[in-house]
């Protein structure tokens, strides 16, 4: 990756004076972090321009910051800028037709060309790391409260710098934010990490009732039935398929949970190893090589895509 790249996206946001920054559905907290962490750092730089972060809010990240609504009928030739999201598909609350310009920051692997404009490398750790390249490869400046959201994206989505996309420069540019803007991390990690005992009962239903095949393979379906037992989000128990890393008996495992309003089942899937998007593709799907998802319409096919992961640990052997 160029330096050029960085200096386009930079004169593209000089160019324009409202510029709307949106990212995919369902947001973890590099997806949240990186919208708004770029909208206070150009708002930060151009007090005068007017710049959104739009999306669905959720409730657990919201020491992230305030999103923003708008209605884009109400826009003038304004500057879209979706993050951590690979094609308009899984944008929430933008519409690429209302806009006169595009630019994509993001770090999925995409076989398409979706923006005017892409900064994109599968190699770094989350989108916050690329925004924090951005700002240290140019002129852009930030404060105290921007660095602490892009470390918390950055943290978040290499897993505390467990993961393989964790790399020297990851390492390099996370130290530079620590060192330049001396935050404090127990706070951030309070934010990060801080449960209510609901969800660790809920993790631990989830142990105890997942299902795992002689292969390596565990998955479990999750109902809303349990998910109102536990008290929790479905949003939350989607997310706590992170938590089951580092299981010896597990190669691949995945969660279903049933999505009413959009009337389709929502697959998180994670690996050790094993390459899951190809696998993820066939279903409506995508994402990581070790980190995917899908969405299908039917239990059928639900249980099919576990069958197709089953066999990729089986080959494994």
């Amino acid at each position: 990756m160029t330096s050029s790249v960085f200096k386009q996206i930079v004169k593209k946001i000089k160019e324009y004076d409202e510029i709307v920054i949106a990212r995919h559905i369902g947001p973890d907290p590099d997806a949240i972090a990186s919208t708004i962490a770029l909208r206070d750092m150009i708002k930060f730089n151009f007090p005068n321009k007017k710049v959104y972060a739009v999306g669905s809010g959720v409730s657990r990240f919201k020491y992230f910051g305030v999103l923003d609504k708008i209605d884009e009928k109400d826009l003038n030739s304004a500057l879209l800028i979706i993050c951590d999201v690979p094609k308009f598909d899984r944008v929430d609350s933008a519409s690429k037709e209302n806009y006169k310009y595009t630019i994509k920051i993001d770090h999925h692997p995409c076989d398409e060309i979706v923006c005017d404009l892409e900064l994109v490398d599968e190699t770094s750790s989350s989108t916050c790391q690329l925004i924090t390249e951005l700002a240290y490869n140019t002129k852009f400046k930030m404060n105290k409260d921007i660095a602490e959201k892009l470390f918390m994206g950055i943290v978040s989505d290499s897993d505390r710098f467990l993961l393989s996309y964790t790399t020297p420069k990851t390492l390099l540019l996370s130290s530079k934010l620590l060192n330049d803007y001396k935050f404090e991390l127990m706070p951030l990690y309070n934010n990060l990490y801080e449960r209510p005992i609901s969800e660790r009962k809920f993790e631990s239903y989830i142990i105890n009732n997942m299902t795992i095949t002689s292969n390596g393979f565990g998955y479990i379906k999750i109902t809303d039935d349990v998910i109102n037992e536990f008290k929790v989000d479905a949003g939350t128990a989607s997310n706590m398929v992170n938590d089951l890393n580092f299981i010896k008996e597990l190669k691949v495992w995945a969660f279903s949970s049933y999505d009413e309003k959009l009337d389709l089942y929502k697959i998180n899937i994670r690996s050790r190893g094993i390459v899951i998007n190809e696998i993820a593709s066939h279903f409506n799907g995508g994402g990581h090589k070790f980190a995917s998802g899908a969405r299908i319409k039917t239990e059928e096919e639900v249980n099919e895509l576990f069958k197709c992961l089953d066999e990729a640990c089986k080959e494994e052997e």
